[in-house]
């Protein structure tokens, strides 16, 4: 019986040559990551089990979601993980004004690559599955146990493979594509599961498309996502990463729990409504309900704030003004996306038609701060998760999707179709 990608590499890190789902398993770890919320929690746990931690080159700490510091208990929690990360001498320390949002960082600086096992203690750590790794969010005992011992252990997950074929029309993206697929299956459609992409689709999907599908493969209640290593991938780790790395492909008799395809040019721009990411409605229904008035929108997080997302919006947005009745968040995810930004111009382009520019942050994303919304308000957001309460008050409603249909709704000042408004691209 063969194994999946993901299984490849969880039997190689557990010193097997074969495991199946369902099988408990101790595996060492390549990265173990926490922020500056999950991290302070997991030090008096860490401090019980060692005092040094396993490897410096492995251990990463990112403050990113209360940054810059909101209060005085955000401050302490980054102080306590910065004091943390010199006493103990760690490679990969990513401070404020120097970084961004951990799952944008890590990539882009080169700490994650194709093949490794990685945990971290935030549930979207499954983003790196966008580059051929094992990687999913625990917990931080978990996460503890891992800055300690170098290990965890696992239950080995089961698989759905998701073939995707044929190529997205102009504007639909990753985003549209995971909520689709989440919309189709649930979000509790994968529990525990591998969703392991694949198929000749693949390939008309950008690095960052990729990234923001990984990203959300904890939105379905996945273990994790995981991409297909091609040239793409090899292109975008000779740029960022100088590690070496090892590439996992599937066996040909790996068995899934179910096989779904997905022809990528019948996906429509697509919007999560309240209060689940896997209510799902294309951008055709949407259009076919009375006018959907907003309040706010949100560009950026791990899930959306990128280069190429941020090039998208600023192409809508350009020579057009936000609605009188809109307020709108940039928030680029790294600083280096932040100068690029700059450089391009698309930095002017987003305060004439009169958004905030943010720094890089999870932010608003889940109420933390730079965008927390009121009662009875409504946003269109690029971010993950549309929970009830997850941007501020728990009568505020939250609409997820791309940023073309984020930026076209903040000129519109209603949910409206990015078709319909156009820009330069």
């Amino acid at each position: 019986m063969g194994m999946t990608m993901t299984q490849k590499i969880l039997a190689a890190h557990a010193g097997l040559d074969h495991v199946e789902a369902g099988q408990l398993i101790m595996a060492k770890l390549d990265i173990v990551m926490a922020n500056d919320i999950t991290g302070p929690m997991a030090l008096p746990i860490f401090r019980q089990m060692a005092d040094k931690v396993f490897d410096k080159d492995k251990v990463v700490l990112v403050p990113d979601h209360f940054t810059p510091n909101k209060d005085i208990k955000s401050a302490e929690n980054s102080k306590a993980i910065r004091e943390f990360a010199k006493d103990q001498g760690l490679s990969w320390y990513f401070e404020q004004g120097k970084s961004g949002v951990e799952h944008a960082i890590l990539p882009e600086a080169g700490v994650v690559t194709a093949g490794e096992c990685i945990i971290g203690a935030d549930s979207h750590t499954c983003t790196y599955g966008a580059l051929g790794a094992f990687s999913t969010g625990v917990g931080t005992t978990d996460i503890s146990t891992g800055m300690a011992t170098g290990e965890l252990w696992f239950k080995v997950p089961s698989a759905i493979k998701f073939v995707l074929k044929g190529e997205p029309s102009e504007f639909v993206s990753g985003k549209d594509i995971i909520i689709h697929i989440i919309g189709k299956i649930g979000v509790d459609g994968a529990l525990y599961k591998s969703m392991e992409f694949t198929g000749e689709g693949v390939s008309h999907l950008s690095m960052d498309d990729r990234f923001t599908i990984a990203n959300m493969a904890i939105e379905a209640g996945a273990k994790n996502g995981i991409f297909p290593v091609d040239e793409q991938t090899k292109a975008y780790l000779a740029e960022h990463c100088k590690k070496e790395y090892h590439v996992y492909e599937a066996d040909e008799d790996a068995v899934y729990e179910d096989v779904i395809e997905i022809d990528l040019s019948e996906v429509r721009p697509t919007v999560a409504f309240p209060h689940l990411p896997g209510n799902a409605k294309t951008i055709d229904e949407v259009e076919a309900m009375e006018p959907i008035k907003i309040d706010q929108v949100v560009i950026g997080s791990c899930t959306n704030g990128r280069m190429s997302d941020l090039r998208k919006a600023a192409a809508i947005l350009k020579g057009h003004t936000v609605h009188p009745d809109v307020r709108v968040m940039v928030v680029p995810a790294t600083q280096k996306i932040y100068k690029q930004c700059i450089a391009e111009g698309l930095l002017d382009i987003f305060v004439d038609a009169g958004c905030a520019v943010n720094t890089p942050s999870c932010g608003p994303c889940m109420g933390g701060h730079m965008g927390v919304m009121a009662a009875g308000e409504k946003c269109v957001s690029t971010t993950n998760r549309n929970f009830v309460g997850r941007m501020g008050h728990v009568d505020s409603l939250i609409y997820l999707a791309s940023p073309e249909v984020a930026a076209a709704s903040a000129i519109a000042g209603c949910i409206a179709n990015p078709e319909k408004v156009g820009g330069d691209r």
